[in-house]
């Protein structure tokens, strides 16, 4: 005996299941956008460091936790917009409001960081690949710090994200994400001013996507 297909149902395949795919395109903004950045502020900005910051002593091994950062957002994204198509538009809006006004805010008040050391005390490979990520981004456009806007992106996304709940891999990404943002420090690429003013910027921008405090109907 055949059973009637649900005619709301969606097939594999069609157009519907990947309509959310569009978002992808908020990554190739914000890159274009970053790297403009980049280029046009260089020089003559204002300086963030709270005192603290000489207080923090230069470890490279954070520099691991550092570029994890990068893998985890690519797997969120390719996840989320494979299984969890309504978590994955609400992770690319926090992507899109999180990073793309404080580049704006970066052009219109230019912003660096003076604390990389001029040597290293040694040679390893953990300092090789810090001096890679110095090459390639400079001390500008630093606050507030966007690694740190990312990690809250990406702790939300997974609590968001009812299968990476049932796998408990939310309280897995949970701590690793608090990791990446205090090595932002410890390889000083940012000062505590970054982290801090990251912090409640991206619990104002969480609020607007997920609003916790909403009532349920």
């Amino acid at each position: 005996m055949r059973r009637n297909k649900d005619p709301h149902a969606r097939k594999i395949g069609t157009v519907e299941n990947y309509r959310h795919l569009w978002l992808l395109s908020i990554w190739i903004v914000y890159l274009v956008f970053y790297f403009l950045t980049e280029r046009l502020v260089t020089g003559h900005y204002w300086v963030s460091q709270l005192r603290i910051d000489d207080r923090i002593p230069f470890l490279e091994g954070f520099v691991i936790p550092y570029c994890a950062w990068y893998p985890l957002l690519i797997a969120m994204t390719v996840y989320l917009s494979l299984y969890d198509a309504d978590a994955f538009r609400k992770f690319m809006l926090s992507i899109a409001l999180g990073f793309l006004p404080v580049l704006c805010f970066c052009l219109l008040f230019p912003n660096g960081q003076d604390l990389r050391p001029e040597t290293f005390d040694r040679t390893n490979l953990l300092t090789d690949t810090v001096s890679l990520i110095y090459a390639a981004d400079t001390n500008t456009n630093v606050l507030p710090s966007m690694h740190v806007i990312g990690c809250a992106d990406l702790i939300a996304a997974g609590f968001s994200c009812k299968k990476l709940r049932s796998r408990n891999l939310h309280l897995v990404l949970l701590p690793i994400c608090i990791l990446i943002a205090v090595s932002t420090v410890f390889v000083k690429q940012h000062s505590m001013l970054d982290l801090l003013a990251a912090i409640p910027y991206s619990l104002l921008v969480l609020a607007l996507i997920y609003r916790p405090f909403r009532k349920k109907t």
